[in-house]
């Protein structure tokens, strides 16, 4: 409870006087007939309140110097309780998250508008909203439609975004969030070791999949960081390959880049290693390439860089390495992504601008080299998830094996 005070504290010495920051947990999207998509609780609202349900919102009101946190939600209903158990009494909820008023949903509005008359005598209202949009034609969220209708019905008062400083907030990681982190990650290392144990030629993709799935299941983990990528073959030279409905071969190698999460906390792990146990020389030559470029850009994490840079370190070497194992076309041809993003509640995790924010202490970030080259049939991607240290970087994911050696050995069983 206390980590959601303090978060809260620290978001509103941050906005203006006079100001309201609002947060709208999300609602159950409908797939068809009576059928809804499972429910994905908005990260800004859990990352302030630590509740995972529908129908919530967070109200922070800094008025006249006094900051007072207000949760919204519906209340417990006997009958639903029936179909779909039971929601969080009130008095639960107060006493979990330390909000200092939990009241119906339904009173949301009529809140709302007593705090903006008894501020009208005062400077402009300032109301911070999560006004995410990612693509041009998504639907609008709940902080869209109401940054709508506040806009017509109070058209005095001040929309502002508060992204930017909540991004702020979540990108530095605390102690309990570095725990729940590295907990995914050895959930993570549990399923990749099941897959190796258990790949053989003929398999489908998919069944890996589901093996690593199963062993997210014994560590009690029923959410995936996202959806999981299992390549075998030329299919590891598609970025993000998620059909996994293909035969895995003799002779070819299998990419997976996947997670485990802890309380939403996102692992982000990339592996590679042989269908048939054994990687061939060529295979070895162009994997000892890759992971020599992640050793390479590990030694320059740090504070003060940006994942922009490190990208730009990974090239300059790829262009020195490269021609040495006969791959002549320009780098872009055979990596065409970024090396390294922010890593947190979400997989690709917040961030203030793409590729040009400093690295600091507390920040986590992956570190993902990566060749592909479709034409041997070679997709080669070795990912790592890294915690910015005062002078350097500790590698969260060091446990997971990754050398060739290390990998032949395991799945030979011994």
């Amino acid at each position: 409870m206390k980590n959601y005070i303090n978060r809260r504290k620290q978001l509103m010495e941050q906005l203006k006087e006079n100001s309201l920051a609002i947060f709208f947990s999300g609602k159950e999207m409908m797939r068809s007939e009576d059928d809804s998509y499972p429910f994905s609780v908005n990260r800004n609202f859990y990352y302030l309140t630590g509740l995972d349900q529908t129908h919530s919102i967070l109200l922070i009101s800094n008025v006249n110097k006094k900051v007072v946190t207000t949760l919204f939600t519906k209340p417990n209903d006997p009958l639903m309780a029936k179909w779909i158990g039971s929601r969080k009494s009130f008095e639960e909820l107060k006493e979990t998250t330390g909000v200092d008023y939990v009241l119906d949903e339904q009173v949301f509005y009529t809140h709302f508008n007593a705090i903006y008359n008894r501020s009208r005598g005062l400077k402009k209202l300032n109301v911070y909203l999560d006004l995410w949009h990612y693509v041009e034609d998504q639907c609008y969220s709940q902080a869209h439609c109401f940054a709508h209708q506040i806009k017509d019905k109070y058209p005095a008062l001040k929309i502002r975004d508060v992204y930017s400083f909540i991004t702020k907030m979540r990108q530095v990681k605390d102690v309990y969030e570095i725990k729940e982190l590295k907990k995914a990650i050895a959930i993570t290392k549990s399923g990749i070791e099941a897959m190796m144990s258990y790949i053989k030629p003929g398999m489908l993709e998919m069944e890996l999949e589901a093996r690593f799935n199963l062993e997210l299941a014994k560590h009690g983990c029923n959410l995936n960081a996202f959806r999981t990528i299992a390549a075998g073959g030329k299919n590891a030279a598609i970025l993000h390959y998620v059909d996994n409905n293909q035969t895995l071969k003799k002779g070819d190698l299998f990419l997976c880049d996947l997670g485990a999460t802890s309380n939403y906390y996102c692992a982000d792990i990339s592996r590679v290693f042989p269908v048939s146990g054994k990687f061939t020389k060529r295979q070895k030559e162009i994997y000892n390439t890759v992971l020599k470029g992640m050793e390479v850009v590990f030694q320059h994490v740090k504070p003060g860089v940006t994942t922009g840079m490190l990208n730009d370190i990974l090239i300059e070497y790829y262009q020195k390495e490269l021609p040495k194992i006969g791959l002549k076309k320009p780098v872009s041809e055979y990596y065409f992504h970024g090396v390294s993003h922010m890593l947190g509640l979400d997989t690709h995790d917040v961030t203030i601008v793409h590729n040009q924010t400093k690295l600091e202490k507390g920040h986590v970030i992956t570190v993902e080299p990566g060749l592909y080259i479709e034409e041997e049939n070679i997709g080669i991607r070795i990912e790592d998830d890294v915690l910015v240290t005062d002078d350097g970087c500790e590698i969260l994911s060091k446990d997971i094996i990754k050398t060739v050696e290390e990998i032949e050995t395991f799945m030979k069983g011994e």
